[in-house]
């Protein structure tokens, strides 16, 4: 029977409401339900060794029920109140376990009933696995011995799970730190039910504070005492044969970390005052590092609260931050400082310094290096070596170096300088290993390195993996994956010695499974997983990946698919639907390079338009639509003219082809794809009609800057308003569904923007329908929302492509 959940819409402008009738949820087509009804394959966990792995279940959806949960909305969190963990969270519903090497799936037993497991976490000896259990009242801690595949519980149900991991693994594989509720915590504020003491106020103290338009941010002072209370814990150490202990008192800890030697705990806990205006991560905060018995080292940093930060994308706080232990040290702590004072208009020759503080922090702090762009990360090797890597925004500049902690005065050796958005030039990432302490280290052999790279080309892709002497600074290829008709993802180096690899293999019609390749044995494969194609009516499906030019030159490519049994001799004209995402570059090289491979497994998901290959249409999915600002030109300078001609160059291409009615073409995106949706059919004559999907509509509601825009309005009120279809809600003819969450949770999509364009376009006469699904995020989990969904959008398709 169909769940009868009213879809009511309403709007609020001025003094005027508008409410469209009650309508219960709806189905789509067979051919299309068949498709969206599937059962997920397990999803799949090793350990270290490749010795074991976890199959974890999930459900394929959501349901209503599970959204309809009571929820606090605070500093950029999304609670549970009642059981104390991510109101968001996609729970694991079963274990199995299997060595890698056989076939036989083993049932976890000892599980709760309908267990709703998370935060997985495999014990540095890889025999333990922790997990979580939420129940009706609260989590509780699991652990599961792989030997045995039995499962147990450790705690009752007060983990708080609210912010961050809940606990973590002691090197002796036997104690785990947990984040508790306090024993003594009092119940939360209901500000429905109390009076107001007083007004709400903030004050401006007359410095630019330009913030981005963050969702969920605290209001009043009951938000501040609720928040407070949600994130305090107490830390224990928790045995796994059950014993207790207190570790720290009461405090907001935001993270929590085990030096590699396991013989200090640095703890970050949040500090007062709160913001209204910035998320919990600009909130102040405190780090101390303690040792095993509780008693303070050290205090390491001190953080302000950050609601003041210098513009650009590359702008950073002051002081100390990216505060990790050093993976490759016992107990080693590296942190960076800005030179510039976070500011990218400051002048510097370097705008970052790296140091390197030794416990038990008697000495100052230390140098390592100091980097001309913003620090981005660092792969720790020994003494001698240690890989890092600092990048620009602007420039889209990323270089590496190769250092030696040891000797700081030492000139750091570049070994790539390129731009990061030139995916063809990618050289990889280096592979890393385990080491004694069980951290991530780069994996050496023989004064070699190794680098895993996507193998983006012109000609198509093919991963690699290339051997970096560390004497010679020079790569040597050993391993190019061969595949033309699959794609091939190497996941990571086994045995280097042996030339053992994991991978994941894939086609069009097969699902992604893993493997163990052997490069130094003629390129052998032995299976590992064995999961099916759950979407066999689709598995014949036409596929492939298509380049085309825009009217400049540009080349841009899409995924086309054809319609089941399309008969690509007689060249029925179909209608087509284009679905994509638009994206910024600074240079025409980068824009044009292609990251599609027609060798994908074919996966429908509400996400995009491939489902309707079963309904008679033509589909160019992720088609390519770069904006490009060279020099000192910026992307949006030229938005909607780039935008017009992307889609201009693609119909053409599929028309060229002669597969489809150029007369009855569709476009649609999601987020920002959905704004890009809306100008098109504001802007251009090319389409029948648009789905857009929780977009925003309104830029001068988003003044601070918008994806990768940098100006606030005032500084270009012309680029905004043009950008805004609400501002040209007047020029707008052509039909568009609008489909928003009720509960958006993206910065900048807020509900509100869908609602207030919808009430434009009906107020001067353009043909919109508006969709609101309850209470959905900015991306859609619940299985009677998405069908619904899907409904909605073939009705809308069938209307305006069909009649």
């Amino acid at each position: 029977m169909k769940l009868k959940v009213t879809l009511f819409l309403l709007l609020h402008l001025g003094l005027f409401s508008f409410a469209q009738e009650n309508l219960t949820y709806q189905k789509p087509p067979k051919s299309i339900l068949d498709l969206a009804d599937y059962q997920r394959a397990p999803s799949v966990s090793m350990d270290t060794k490749k010795e074991n792995m976890l199959l974890l279940s999930r459900s394929t959806y959501k349901t209503l029920d599970d959204l309809n949960q009571e929820e606090l909305r605070l500093a950029g969190l999304r609670i549970n109140p009642i059981t104390n963990i991510s109101s968001t969270v996609t729970y694991v519903t079963n274990l199995k376990v299997r060595k890698i090497s056989g076939k036989d799936e083993i049932q976890v037993s000892g599980l709760p009933t309908d267990p709703k497991i998370s935060n997985i976490l495999w014990s540095p000896n890889d025999k333990k696995v922790l997990f979580s259990h939420t129940t009706n009242s609260g989590v509780e801690l699991w652990v599961l011995d792989i030997a045995t595949a039995q499962a147990s519980k450790l705690t009752e149900a007060n983990v708080n799970a609210n912010l961050g991991n809940p606990f973590s693994w002691f090197l002796d594989n036997e104690t785990i730190l947990v984040k508790m509720l306090p024993k003594n915590r009092q119940p939360l504020l209901d500000s429905k039910k109390d009076l107001p003491t007083g007004p709400i106020i903030s004050n401006t103290s007359g410095e630019k504070s330009q913030n981005r338009t963050y969702p969920d941010m605290l209001k009043n002072k009951n938000d501040e005492a609720n928040f407070e209370n949600i994130i305090t814990s107490e830390l224990y150490k928790v045995k796994l044969n059950g014993d207790t202990t207190l570790f720290k008192e009461a405090a907001m800890f935001a993270g929590e970390r085990i030096s590699p030697d396991g013989n200090y705990i640095m703890l970050t806990t949040i500090q007062k005052p709160f913001s209204y205006v910035v998320p919990l991560n600009r909130f102040p905060s405190k780090t101390v590092v303690y040792d095993l018995r509780g008693k303070e080292i050290k205090t390491v940093n001190e953080v302000p609260l950050n609601e003041i930060m210098p513009k650009g994308f590359m702008a950073v706080r002051k002081g100390k931050r990216e505060m990790n232990w050093r993976n490759d040290k016992p107990a080693t702590l590296s942190y960076v400082t800005a030179l510039d004072e976070g500011n990218p208009a400051n002048k510097v020759d370097f705008r970052d310094e790296v140091f390197l503080w030794e416990a038990p922090f008697t000495n100052d702090a230390a140098t390592l290096v100091k980097l001309p762009q913003r620090y981005s990360y660092i792969t720790w090797g020994n003494d001698n070596i240690a890989f890092i890597t600092d990048e620009w925004y602007d420039t889209r500049n990323t270089k590496t170096y190769l250092i030696n902690p040891s000797n700081p005065g030492q000139q750091p050796k570049v070994i790539t300088d390129r731009n990061q958005q030139d995916v063809y030039s990618d050289p990889g990432v280096f592979e890393t290993k385990k080491n004694e302490y069980n951290r991530n280290v780069l994996a050496i052999e023989k004064d070699n390195a190794f680098r895993i790279g996507d193998g983006y080309t012109k000609e198509g892709q093919f991963p690699f993996i290339d051997e970096f002497n560390l004497k010679t600074l020079k790569s040597k290829r050993i391993y190019t994956s061969p595949y033309k008709d699959k794609k091939e993802d190497l996941i990571e180096i086994e045995d280097f010695k042996t030339g053992k690899v994991l991978v994941q293999i894939q086609s069009k019609s097969e699902y992604p499974n893993y493997y163990f390749r052997n490069i130094k044995k003629q390129n052998s494969i032995t299976p590992i997983t064995a999961f099916k194609n759950p979407f066999e009516s689709i598995k014949d499906v036409s596929k492939e990946v298509i380049k085309y030019k825009r009217k400049d030159g540009l080349e841009l490519s899409g995924t086309l698919y054809l319609p089941v049994g399309y008969d690509k001799a007689k060249k029925e004209k179909m209608p087509l639907l284009i679905w994509a995402y638009p994206a910024e570059y600074k240079d025409r090289n980068s824009a044009s390079q292609s990251t599609q491979n027609s060798n994908e497994f074919t996966f429908p998901y509400y996400g995009s338009f491939v489902y309707w290959v079963t309904r008679g249409y033509v589909v160019l999915d992720d088609a390519a639509f770069p904006i490009i600002g060279e020099g000192t030109t910026e992307p949006n300078d030229n938005f909607i003219s780039q935008l017009v001609d992307n889609a201009a160059a693609a119909i053409d291409a599929v028309d060229a082809l002669g597969y489809i009615d150029r007369k009855k073409v569709a476009v649609g995106g999601h987020s920002y794809g959905a704004f890009m949706t809306a100008n098109l059919l504001t802007h251009s004559n090319l389409f029948a009609c648009g789905i857009a999907r929780s977009g925003a509509y309104n830029r001068t509601l988003t003044p601070f800057g918008f994806q990768s825009e940098q100006r606030n309005y005032w500084e270009a009120p012309e680029v905004y308003n043009t950008m805004s279809p609400f501002m040209n809600a007047d020029k707008m003819k052509t039909p568009l569904l609008l489909v928003h969450g009720e509960a958006d949770n993206n910065p900048g999509t807020f509900t509100l923007q869908t609602e207030r364009y919808f009430q434009a376009l009906k107020g001067l006469g353009a043909p919109a329908r508006m969709v609101i699904l309850p209470k959905e995020s900015h991306s859609y989990v619940a299985k009677e929302n998405i069908l619904h969904l899907l409904w909605e959008q073939d009705q809308f398709l069938e209307k305006y492509l069909k009649k």
